[in-house]
């Protein structure tokens, strides 16, 4: 074998697991493996997983904070109009350079996969070239999918419908929209309906940014869902954000769910970010906005989250570590129970995946070997601790290292040193 991982445990919940990998695939996987490794690594009983997965990201503004001034208020009006002025500043080799220096944050962080939306207001196009250039030079390592964005308005901006199709034409894999940002609410249903014919005569995904909004009555998620039901897309559309599920009355929700489970339409919350500019206009009580995750699951719905944005107009913070948005969202959805964890790792991991479409993710024998080691024992002490990358593996070759969380004391009668972990 080319490569053989001894003793891991998986997030399933198995323990001692060894991991075979040849010619890029995963060859077998089970207790005390009679195979022999060209390299063989010793887990030492840490976990295992599939690669993180972001189900929803902006690499075109990335890295960009501060360009060309800061957010002073932090909210998303303004980011969105920074945003706006930074456009047409922006020069092809710069964003380039940012997105691939964002590629190497992600690749040691373990994330593998990733959909960016990337704005296609910009009559040059210049933002879609670069990333389909970054898409061609990580694809060794990084599976990254181009959604076309029409992030001024689908309607509302001249010619941005003609762009989508040209970016579509380029190469971008997936059809984006942005509703709420319509002018009217009739407007942005007519926009939804518009993008979602295209994409079923296509034969292409749809994710759009759906009611990112405090506002109970923007409701376009219903109409995503009708259309996508209507037009035979179940299991290829997402709707993105959807904070203003966290405003509606229960009844219509009462309604609404059965309506997306039926469609096949999956929700993407962005915890970092919806936690951060959601609520703003509010004093208190304060609505803290991420759509209804633990409902979504419960309806039977694909959640996921994403990381959206990394030190750009909207958010000034952030690395590429999954493990942070999957803590931040726990929290905020309040599910801390230890099912509810486990959900919240799967939805930076296998449920993305999901809704992306990856062919051979997981660990199975004849998936992709794609994984990473955790310095942690399950899913739920990975997130806690953030846990240290040991190992990232792409395609069976390790790709990234990192030591375990370690750290030394200095106090008499007490341990040399402090992993941050129990029970070992």
């Amino acid at each position: 074998m080319d490569l053989v991982v001894r003793n891991a445990s998986l997030p399933d919940g198995r323990t001692g697991i060894d991991i075979a990998v040849q010619d890029g695939r995963i060859a077998a996987l089970g207790p005390a493996l009679v195979v022999q490794g060209a390299r063989e690594i010793d887990a030492g009983g840490d976990l295992a997983s599939a690669p993180f997965v972001d189900a929803h990201f902006h690499m075109d503004s990335t890295l960009s904070y501060g360009m060309p001034r800061v957010n002073a208020s932090g909210t998303l009006l303004e980011g969105i109009a920074l945003w706006g002025e930074l456009k047409p500043q922006l020069v092809q080799d710069a964003l380039v350079e940012r997105a691939m220096q964002y590629c190497d944050w992600a690749v040691a962080r373990g994330l593998l996969a990733i959909r960016t939306h990337v704005d296609v207001c910009d009559e040059r196009l210049l933002a879609v070239e670069a990333l389909l250039d970054v898409k061609r030079r990580v694809a060794p390592y990084i599976n990254l999918q181009l959604v076309a964005f029409p992030q001024d308005g689908l309607l509302r901006s001249p010619g941005a419908f003609d762009n989508l199709k040209r970016a579509i034409g380029m190469g971008v894999d997936v059809v984006g929209g942005i509703p709420h940002f319509e002018r009217t609410m009739a407007q942005g249903a007519e926009s939804v309906r518009l993008l979602c014919e295209f994409a079923a005569e296509q034969g292409l995904r749809v994710d759009m940014h759906c009611d990112e909004t405090d506002d109970p009555l923007s409701r376009h998620i219903e109409t995503l869902a009708y259309e996508t039901w209507r037009l035979g897309m179940q299991g290829r559309v997402a709707g993105s954000h959807l904070t203003s599920m966290h405003s509606m009355d229960n009844y219509y929700v009462s309604k609404l769910l059965p309506l997306m489970r039926e469609s096949g339409v999956a929700a993407i919350a962005n915890p970092l970010i919806n936690i951060t500019l959601q609520g703003r206009h509010d004093t208190y009580p304060k609505r803290r906005g991420m759509t209804r995750v633990p409902e979504l699951l419960a309806a039977g719905i694909d959640v996921a989250f994403g990381h959206d944005c990394v030190m750009d107009p909207w958010y000034g913070l952030g690395s590429g570590d999954m493990l942070e948005v999957a803590h931040m969202g726990l929290h905020v959805a309040q599910m801390t129970g230890q099912e509810g964890m486990r959900a919240c790792f799967e939805a930076v991991t296998s449920t993305p995946a999901r809704i992306l479409g990856l062919e051979g993710y997981g660990l199975a024998p004849g998936c992709h070997a794609d994984f990473v080691l955790l310095d942690a024992a399950t899913p739920v002490e990975a997130i806690r601790l953030r846990a240290a990358r040991r190992l990232v593996v792409r395609r069976g070759k390790v790709v990234a290292e990192a030591p375990s969380m370690r750290a030394a004391l200095h106090l008499p009668g007490r341990p040399a040193s402090v992993d941050f972990r129990i029970g070992r």
